[in-house]
C-alpha cells in the first residue's frame, strides 16, 4: 500500500471518530457530515490504489465510486446508502439548506447513519 493511500485511509479513520464523537455530543448535523467525509476519503483511497493516480477534487460520492468502477461490486443497499449520504455534505455547508437538514438528523437516524458509514467503510478498506 502506498503514501497515498495510507494517508486516505487514516484520514477517513479520523473523520469517522469525529463522527462518533459528534454523535456523543448531538451535534447531528456534523455526524452526517463526517459521515460523508468518512465515505469520501475511503473511496479516494480505493481510487489511489486502483487508478494509481491523485483522485479528483470532487465530493460526490456516486462519481467517485463510478470512476473506480467500486460502483458495479457494491449491492443495492450500499448504492441507496450512498444516495443518502451524498446531500450531507453540500447541505450542511450552506445555510439555505442547514436548518432544513438540522430537522431530519434525529439520534437514531445518525447512528444508523454512523453504523452503515462503519460497515461501508469496512467493506472497501476489504478491498484494498
Amino acid at each position: 500500500m502506498n503514501d497515498k493511500v495510507t494517508y486516505w485511509i487514516e484520514m477517513s479513520d479520523y473523520d469517522l471518530e469525529t463522527a462518533d464523537a459528534m454523535l456523543v455530543t448531538g451535534r447531528y448535523l456534523y455526524v452526517g457530515f463526517m459521515c460523508h467525509q468518512t465515505i469520501e476519503k475511503v473511496l479516494k483511497a480505493y481510487w489511489s490504489n486502483c487508478l494509481e493516480e491523485i483522485p479528483l477534487k470532487i465530493h460526490s460520492l456516486s462519481r467517485l465510486a463510478e470512476k473506480t468502477s467500486i460502483d458495479k461490486e457494491l449491492s443495492e443497499e450500499q448504492l441507496d446508502f450512498i444516495d443518502r449520504l451524498e446531500p450531507l455534505n453540500i447541505e450542511a455547508r450552506y445555510p439555505s439548506y442547514k436548518e432544513r437538514l438540522m430537522k431530519s438528523l434525529s439520534k437514531e437516524y445518525c447512528q444508523q447513519l454512523l453504523e452503515e458509514t462503519k460497515e461501508l467503510q469496512q467493506w472497501i478498506k476489504n478491498k484494498l
